[in-house]
């Protein structure tokens, strides 16, 4: 018996063995068969990142690559809370006067705190500090948070001690690579520009930025790796590396310096008459080209939240009103064009008061018997109401039509309203006689710039043109845009006898005066809108000058358009010396030819201007 016990014993340490190898065995086969996708992916979420590469946004350029908007590399300072322990207090001490931040904020954004992440609870290894800051700051911030642990030698520290201050000074306060949007302009061309939004995804919220998002955001790349313990890049390792593709470059057809003329000179005129808003557009008539686009108010699309919202929004196609008198230019070229009338017609306006319909109209001035040349020259309302009469209802809605009101330009950008053209059904008995002077109608005064460029352009109505081409980093075109005409508003001989009615208008005999160019013939119309509110006419106004020069070879076309000027509301005498500095200083900057000799200015002198 006693000679058994050695075999019980080998039996009973081979059936342990047995048993232990088997129960090894049944755990490979759990962690590599059963749990093998559970743990392959806990593997990776230690040790593989996918970490995305962004684009940078493009640039928006003048016509003469002159930079308009552009993006500058920038960081993202983030910290891992439970890397600072005590030293949260010292760590903001450091940080607020680099970051431009409150110390107590900064110190309570690193307190470790815990969040929910699929089913379970964590201690929060990451918070954002500030975003878009430069790349000079965070080489100070690194600079700050490697002198933190010099109060203390390495060499008097324990070793749990020195790998604290090794991850203090150089994890727990990290950046990310983020990015800036900035307008070198700051408030040139601002509505145009429109601005981005100030999270790390600068989407464009308005204007060009807002249009050409797509093109200017990029496409992002990625980059698949396998990270050590440190959280440090095993580059062998690495995966997937796609190289993100940054945005296109917007080349527009703005002039910076064309653009700076009409800024400044309409904060002269905002200074003067202190309107609500004063805009300016200027277009090259043959293209279309916007060569400048300007409103006041106006904002820094580099801080946008420090203004209004109305400083904010593009007046010149968002805002409708009533044109006033700048709209008689569509009814005397339809009259012309179908024959209706003849700039030598006379009609007679009934000594300032007209009864038609059930209403009285009503003339600045108290004229007898005028041609229709001089209906322009002297701006009539009741001899354009007596023209709109003779045209005819449906001929005049087809006029209002062709010169592309009632509907949207099309121009590139957000926001941009249609206007309001009532359908021939919906007119009153006297609507024929009104909207030929300019009520019962509403334009923007992108529209109404279009219309007198289409006059100037020999009757061709074009599309307005804000953008020439899409290019890459490298200059390369990707997409090249091309002046797009709409229609043809009348035929040359009508449009050649409107341009020699509206070269009348900046002349002693008429209503601008004061637009007249010493080496320029111009051709123009003055405005002046009664405004509308809540569906009463109101002594508020918004005064108008839209002219071209040189009119018979026409260059350019700008208007000025006031929204309740202060000291008085005609035209005349607001709009059109505006009108005169800005088109006397482009002309010099673009060296334009003169078409006549210089010659005394008309006499300043004058009576009630429309």
């Amino acid at each position: 018996m006693t000679g058994a016990t050695p075999y019980r014993k080998l039996y009973w340490m081979a059936l342990l063995l047995w048993g232990a190898l088997f129960a090894l065995g049944g755990r490979l086969v759990d962690l590599q068969v059963v749990q093998h996708d559970r743990l392959q992916q806990l593997a990776a979420e230690n040790t593989v990142r996918k970490i995305e590469r962004k684009p940078m946004r493009g640039q928006i350029f003048d016509s003469h690559h002159v930079p308009l908007a552009t993006s500058q590399p920038a960081k993202v300072i983030c910290a891992d809370p439970t890397l600072i322990g005590n030293w949260r207090q010292p760590v903001a001490q450091m940080l607020a006067p680099l970051l431009g931040m409150d110390e107590a904020q900064i110190t309570e954004r690193l307190v470790p705190r815990l969040h929910e992440e699929d089913g379970k609870t964590n201690i929060s290894k990451y918070v954002v500090l500030k975003r878009k800051v430069s790349l000079d700051t965070w080489d100070k911030i690194q600079q700050g948070m490697a002198s933190l642990h010099a109060v203390c030698p390495e060499s008097k520290l324990s070793k749990q001690d020195q790998a604290f201050f090794r991850n203090l000074r150089s994890k727990a306060v990290f950046a990310e690579d983020d990015q800036v949007r900035v307008y070198p302009g700051q408030r040139l061309a601002s509505q145009v520009l429109g601005y981005v939004s100030g999270d790390d995804a600068q989407t464009g919220l308005s204007g060009l930025e807002k249009s050409f998002n797509t093109s200017l955001s990029g496409i992002a790349g990625w980059r698949i790796t396998e990270m050590d313990k440190r959280q440090h890049e095993i580059v062998a390792f690495r995966d997937q590396d796609v190289a993100p593709r940054d945005g296109l470059n917007v080349v527009t057809t703005l002039d910076a310096g064309l653009q700076n003329i009409v800024e400044s000179e309409l904060a002269i005129g905002m200074d003067k008459h202190h309107p609500i808003s004063i805009s300016s557009i200027m277009v090259r008539p043959r293209t279309g080209e916007i060569l400048a686009m300007a409103t006041l108010p106006d904002f820094d699309p580099n801080h946008p939240g420090a203004s209004p919202l109305d400083a904010l929004r593009n007046r010149v196609i968002s805002d409708i009103a009533e044109p006033g008198s700048t709209f008689k230019i569509v009814v005397v070229t339809g009259g012309l064009n179908e024959h209706a009338v003849t700039l030598n017609d006379a009609f007679d306006c009934e000594h300032g008061h007209f009864f038609y319909a059930g209403r009285t109209l009503h003339d600045h001035e108290a004229y007898g018997v005028l041609t229709v040349e001089n209906i322009i020259t002297k701006s009539s309302n009741i001899g354009a109401a007596k023209i709109g009469i003779r045209l005819g209802q449906d001929e005049l809605y087809e006029y209002i039509h062709n010169f592309g009101f009632g509907e949207r330009t099309g121009i590139p950008l957000p926001d941009e309203a249609a206007g309001l053209v009532h359908p021939v059904k919906d007119w009153s008995k006297v609507s024929i006689a009104q909207i030929p002077m300019g009520q019962g109608i509403a334009v923007t005064p992108l529209q109404m710039v279009m219309a007198m460029s289409a006059i100037a352009n020999d009757g061709v109505l074009m599309r307005p043109m804000l953008v020439n081409h899409l290019e890459d980093g490298d200059g390369k075109i990707i997409a090249q845009y091309q002046p797009e005409s709409v229609r043809h508003v009348a035929g040359l001989p009508a449009i050649h006898d409107i341009i020699t009615a509206l070269k009348t208008v900046p002349t002693r005999d008429g209503t601008a005066v004061a637009a007249h160019l010493d080496h320029y013939t111009v051709a123009g119309k003055t405005g002046t809108a009664q405004k509308v509110e809540h569906g009463q006419y109101v002594q508020k106004f918004f005064t108008s000058f839209i002219g071209f020069f040189p009119a018979d070879n026409p260059e350019l076309c700008i208007s000025v358009v006031m929204d309740d000027p202060k000291d008085g509301h005609y035209g005349g005498l607001l709009a059109a010396p505006i009108f005169h500095a800005i088109a006397e200083r482009a002309a010099n900057y673009l060296n334009l030819k003169p078409d006549i000799e210089s010659e005394s200015p008309p006499s300043q002198t004058l009576t009630r201007n429309n």
